[in-house]
């Protein structure tokens, strides 16, 4: 069986991603202390609410540190991707600083409310072992009103008025903008699929 460490910082929808998690067979430990982190096979950084109060509960439980050097597989879910990244028009906040870039409010539109919320089509744009098996006809659920930066680590978009990067990886690090534990058999799909990572 798969284990996995899901950070419990309240800053996060840890619940669901639990469930979904269990759901496809997993160990999952909630954790809370540097220690335990380290202690990891892979690591999922949920996240909803504010940037600026996430970072400040990660830095408050001493785990910052801890996340931002961890070694093995670590997927950020919703603002947990957009923590990946450097700073974040959020408050100011700065980041993980694990991405280059800024993370920027999405401007609305007539027909694009603020925030994202509901189910978009993703658009694989490179291969990689996360999306093993999500088709091209894959949707999503997002709720967001951040959006990251479009670069070199977009594994796949979604479109809102402007290109969603919807999944991305630097490294042993990846992150999800919506919810895969919402999203269905495309985000199962995902979920199982980190849980094959190799640690």
């Amino acid at each position: 069986m798969s284990s996995v460490a899901v950070v419990a910082y309240g800053a996060g929808n840890v619940a669901s991603v639990r469930f979904a998690l269990e759901r496809l067979g997993a160990d999952v430990r909630l954790v809370s202390t540097a220690a335990e982190i380290d202690a990891a096979d892979r690591l999922i950084l949920p996240g909803v609410g504010a940037a600026g109060y996430a970072m400040a509960r990660l830095a408050e439980l001493g785990l910052f540190e801890a996340v931002r050097t961890f070694p093995r597989p670590l997927l950020g879910v919703c603002l947990g991707q957009q923590l990946l990244f450097e700073r974040s028009d959020e408050g100011e906040a700065q980041l993980l600083g694990l991405i280059p870039g800024r993370v920027r409010r999405m401007e609305p539109g007539p027909s694009r409310p603020v925030p994202h919320m509901g189910w978009s089509r993703l658009e694989i744009v490179k291969d990689d072992p996360l999306l093993d098996g999500v088709g091209g006809d894959a949707w999503a659920y997002f709720v967001h009103g951040y959006v990251c930066p479009d670069g070199p680590a977009t594994l796949a978009r979604a479109d809102y008025g402007g290109p969603v990067p919807a999944v991305v990886r630097a490294g042993n690090r990846w992150g999800c903008q919506f919810h895969p534990e919402r999203s269905s058999a495309a985000g199962a799909r995902i979920l199982k699929n980190f849980l094959e990572l190799s640690a």
